[in-house]
């Protein structure tokens, strides 16, 4: 079991350390954009840390005064997706038991949530209010919720990769992510932004965006899975993955004049890398 303090330094960190990765199309201390900057998210980090990591909330209490905390000091959405990805991940390390794995205690979390926590989560998205939205004929976020939010969730998993993760214990993030990042890191040591850089461009390779397709549908899925499969060839050849800076920075370039931003990729890349930093402290205790 984790404390409290202990879930808030690591989840600002996670957050953090995927600010100081170059993910092309996406905000980063190396490229700004979509009229959002690097303080937006890191004063987005800061304040939604403490209601995220609050033992005395529920799990869509939780997710609701993150985002509430969050519009209040930047007013806009920075962190919706990474907030609905880190509050379960959050809640069950703080209910890890000893002999239990992190995933054994989500898929408990999951296993568990309520009408209330939809309640609760369906507030939060309809405050944040993110692009693309829309209406829906089942657990339309405007009205009251009449499933749990695991429940709902699962209805919405054929078209929002975030709730697909609530139907299948987070099978992204522990069966594709945690290896690709992990991989990484023991080949390149020090270099942890740059680990993060080869997970984001793994998962946009495998996995359609969709915060891109619910603005655009595929039209522009082929020609982002095609610019990944160049940046994971040039980070697997790469003896120093700083020789890709020149790739990475025409990439961005290419997806930011097309307004193209992979934000959910984004919001499953701090989750893994926020995942991978609950594992190491676990095995240190």
């Amino acid at each position: 079991m984790l404390s409290a303090q202990q879930l808030r330094e690591l989840y600002q960190q996670a957050c953090e350390l995927e600010l100081q990765a170059f993910k092309p199309g996406n905000v980063s201390v190396y490229s700004e954009g979509h009229d959002m900057t690097v303080a937006d998210f890191r004063i987005s980090a800061k304040v939604s840390a403490e209601p995220l990591c609050n033992p005395a909330y529920t799990l869509g209490e939780k997710i609701y005064y993150a985002v509430k905390a969050t519009r209040e000091a930047v007013h806009c959405n920075t962190n919706l997706g990474i907030l609905l990805l880190c509050a379960p991940l959050i809640t069950a390390a703080s209910q890890l038991r000893h002999t239990e794995t992190l995933r054994q205690s989500l898929s408990r979390v999951l296993a568990t949530t309520t009408l209330s926590d939809a309640d609760w989560v369906f507030k939060a998205i309809a405050l944040a209010a993110p692009g693309g939205l829309g209406s829906s004929n089942e657990q339309d976020v405007n009205q009251h919720a009449s499933v749990t939010l695991t429940e709902a969730m699962r209805l919405a998993s054929d078209k929002d990769r975030i709730a697909q993760q609530y139907s299948n214990d987070y099978k992204i993030i522990f069966d594709f992510s945690l290896p690709i990042y992990y991989n990484y890191l023991d080949r390149w040591e020090d270099r942890n932004n740059w680990a993060v850089v080869a997970l984001y461009a793994n998962l946009l390779n495998q996995y359609a965006d969709s915060h891109i397709e619910r603005k655009y549908g595929d039209r522009y899925s082929g020609m982002v899975a095609e610019q990944m499969t160049l940046l994971k060839t040039e980070l697997e050849q790469a003896t120093h993955p700083e020789y890709t800076e020149p790739l990475l920075r025409n990439i961005d370039q290419q997806f930011k004049s097309k307004k193209i931003n992979p934000g959910t990729t984004a919001d499953l890349t701090v989750a893994a890398v926020l995942t991978a930093f609950i594992e190491i402290v676990k095995l240190k205790t």
